[in-house]
């Protein structure tokens, strides 16, 4: 009973899904679903192997067994038909296992020139997502049209990570000074979690990654929303938080397109308000939580790079209302 509540709990910490769609056994695309093909194929073979071997030593035990009268049975020392009859199981065993795990690498992992269609870099602790030739640079989020195959360039801008979609694709290491590439795809719309699979530093827990999976029309509507550069509003409240963003060191780390702002050390942020999560998955994408955002990250997410900027209450307020409107 404890073992299945530590298990439940660590799958629906690390990826959010309830035991019944644990998301290794819940595959939604060809390049997951070779893999997890071959997962249960191994592990129902391997439970074969154990009951057949569990029953035999039943058997032995139960044949076998010793009575009261009985003297010591004289040892017999080798059996050539035997030992030559399990060195063959073994290895047709292996061997078959060699060809699934081949025919799976092929399919996880397949060969060809399709150029790159995102290009996913590795913070800590969050993940910056590139769409080449669109212009468009977004965080914590990727999204795709149903169906369709990515080739996704992996690059680290600081230490090891590890990209990893469960239900859309392999794991793929991702080393500093150096490039991987993986694929993934999404049979049918919805939203697939990911994480950092490769312990990266304190917060490597909430370095959590969104694929959103939509139909092509969905995507094409998106793809032309992030493309567009966002107003600058005129007056108030909002025309405000806008200045204070350039004043007041945030346009240091971050990007705003049509702005003055233009640095890459933290997460673009031209649409923000469009996204469902702030710090990597950790707090839902709200007004609120945002506004707490801003008053002290660390309290939220202990860690992480962003400073404290010790800002009033107004100052928060203004900068949340002009944030917000970047949609």
């Amino acid at each position: 009973m404890q073992l299945g509540i530590w298990l439940e709990s660590i799958i629906i910490f690390q990826f959010g899904h309830s035991p019944a769609t644990f998301p290794v056994f819940s595959p939604h695309s060809p390049y997951a679903r070779s893999i997890s093909e071959l997962s249960s194929g191994v592990l129902w073979g391997m439970l074969g192997i154990f009951m057949i071997v569990t029953a035999l030593v039943t058997y032995c035990i139960h044949k076998f067994r010793a009575s009261p009268d009985q003297s010591t049975p004289q040892p017999t020392y080798g059996n050539t038909r035997l030992e030559v009859g399990y060195t063959i199981s073994f290895f047709l065993i292996l061997a078959a296992i060699m060809v699934f795990a081949v025919r799976s690498m092929s399919a996880s992992d397949p060969a060809g020139s399709q150029p790159d269609t995102l290009v996913v870099v590795a913070h800590q602790w969050w993940w910056e997502v590139r769409y080449p030739g669109t212009g468009i640079v977004t965080a914590n989020e990727i999204h795709v049209p149903v169906g369709v195959p990515q080739r996704v360039r992996v690059l680290s801008a600081d230490v090891i990570h590890d990209f990893w979609v469960p239900e859309l694709g392999r794991k793929m290491d991702i080393i500093p000074g150096s490039e991987n590439h993986v694929w993934f795809s999404a049979d049918a719309p919805g939203t697939y979690l990911g994480s950092c699979a490769e312990y990266c530093g304190v917060e490597h827990a909430w370095m959590r990654i969104r694929v959103v999976a939509q139909t092509p029309a969905e995507f094409a509507q998106w793809q032309a929303q992030q493309e567009a550069v966002p107003g600058s509003p005129a007056s108030g409240e909002t025309a405000l938080g806008a200045q204070y963003f350039q004043q007041l060191s945030c346009a240091n780390c971050h990007t705003i397109r049509g702005t003055a702002a233009k640095a890459s050390i933290a997460p673009d942020l031209t649409h923000l308000a469009s996204r469902e999560t702030l710090a990597a998955g950790r707090i839902m994408n709200t007004p609120e939580n945002l506004s707490n955002w801003l008053n002290d990250p660390a309290i939220i997410k202990p860690g992480c790079k962003m400073p404290n900027l010790h800002l009033t209450a107004q100052q928060r307020g203004a900068l949340v209302d002009y944030l917000e409107t970047l949609r």
